[in-house]
């Protein structure tokens, strides 16, 4: 079987570029926020995107004779900022879809990516629920919690990584191979961006995606410090631009008292967001990949929601090492995952 592989929920597309570039190809795709087409399809010419509900897409209009399937189920009823729905959103709902498609298709492999909030208290019937849903479709399931700053991220990014091989090669992915890269930080990720320029919706911009959102900050935001040093990893990139950390060129934030910080007093004009272009180089994007929008907060909101694509390159690298070497690292065909035993 060739590596061909699809990919669900893509976004930007920064997981099917982590995957691209360990080896794999992803010939099919499917995001239903329009959105964010004219960035995926300029940066993944060689993938075909469908741009409908997965919803109602039966899954013979989706390729065959696939290796695996990797995507995002939408996150936001799972994120432990929300309201954490879960299951009982229709975005966590989703998550069903994608179990649909891997169970009708039957790749070797499958790798889901979610947020933290999904191992909350809150959510452990529903995530269980969704582990027995794999294991029904056919797959020998693990799951770990990940910090992407391990694997090459300048980011402090803690996403649950769920994957699954196919039972009949009597193998199970196991996270403690995945080899753990020396940290990089924000000196690391900015080196050489410069002159970033206030938001202009994307418009004449000397660098690509280089332009920062402006406009005062929250109680919310104000309530702790939002600046991390030269030699630190990032805060999380969110998917919001309000949210976005600030330059690294400004002092720590003052602490007044409990949840209320300020700006060190004369150095006011150094504290603003990162640009879009530098949430993207922290997200490990390359700057040849570039972010189409007409508004800015599209472009935070498709950086933010994206795959690091470091993080997925070298999961992805693992698996396609344990899948070219089927002899290593195989289990008996009882073994489940322990959160299946009654």
């Amino acid at each position: 079987m060739s590596n061909k592989i699809i990919s669900l929920f893509s976004g930007a597309g920064g997981l099917d570029l982590g995957f691209k570039n360990a080896g794999f190809d992803v010939v099919w795709a499917n995001e239903y926020d329009e959105s964010i087409k004219a960035t995926f399809e300029r940066n993944h010419s060689d993938t075909y995107l469908n741009t409908r509900d997965i919803r109602v897409i039966p899954s013979h209009d989706i390729p065959d004779n696939i290796m695996g399937i990797i995507g995002g189920p939408p996150c936001q009823s799972w994120s432990e900022a929300g309201a954490l729905k879960g299951i009982d959103d229709d975005r966590g709902k989703l998550f069903y879809e994608y179990v649909r498609v891997i169970q009708d298709k039957q790749p070797l492999f499958f790798l889901a990516e979610n947020v933290r909030g999904i191992l909350s208290a809150r959510n452990k019937e529903a995530f269980s629920n969704i582990l027995v849903a794999f294991e029904r479709a056919g797959y020998m399931v693990s799951y770990k919690l990940l910090n992407a700053c391990d694997y090459g991220v300048p980011q402090d990014r803690k996403r649950v990584i769920i994957v699954g091989y196919r039972k009949d090669l009597y193998k199970k992915f196991i996270f403690e191979n995945i080899p753990t890269i020396q940290k990089k930080n924000l000196r690391d990720a900015l080196q050489g961006l410069k002159n970033a320029q206030k938001a202009q919706s994307n418009k004449d911009l000397t660098t690509p995606n280089h332009e920062y959102m402006t406009g005062g900050f929250s109680t919310r935001y104000m309530a702790r410090n939002r600046v991390r040093g030269w030699d630190e990893q990032s805060f999380t990139i969110q998917a919001g631009g309000r949210h976005a950390p600030l330059h690294p060129q400004a002092p720590k934030m003052q602490r007044i008292h409990q949840d209320n910080y300020i700006f060190v007093s004369g150095k006011e004009k150094l504290y603003r967001r990162l640009s879009v272009r530098e949430c993207a180089r922290i997200q490990t994007f390359p700057d040849d990949f570039i972010f189409e929008y007409n508004n800015i907060t599209e472009g935070y909101k498709q950086v933010g929601n994206a795959v690091p694509v470091k993080f997925a390159e070298v999961i992805a690298q693992q698996i396609l090492k344990d899948l070219q070497h089927p002899q290593e690292h195989t289990i008996k065909a009882t073994t489940q995952l322990k959160i299946f035993s009654k």
